[in-house]
């Protein structure tokens, strides 16, 4: 399974959110820590263990938002 992950960066740290589950978004003062949130909420929502292998792939930017694939196997 392949879904989208955008950072976006604003005055006061980062948002990352995945446009394909509802209200799974986060912020963080870094790029690095809004990105193992919002890993941790698709677990969460996506109903995933800890052991489940998960890729993430930076794919594009466009402007302050950063575009990230994350692939893991459902």
């Amino acid at each position: 399974m392949v879904i989208d992950l955008v950072v976006t960066k604003t005055d006061d740290g980062y948002t990352g959110e995945v446009p394909s589950l509802k209200d799974c978004e986060s912020w963080a003062h870094n790029e690095d820590d809004v990105i193992d949130k919002c890993v941790e909420l698709v677990r969460f929502y996506a109903n995933l263990s800890d052991e489940t292998e998960m890729k993430i792939d930076r794919a594009r930017r466009s402007g302050k938002k950063i575009i990230y694939k994350l692939i893991f196997e459902k």
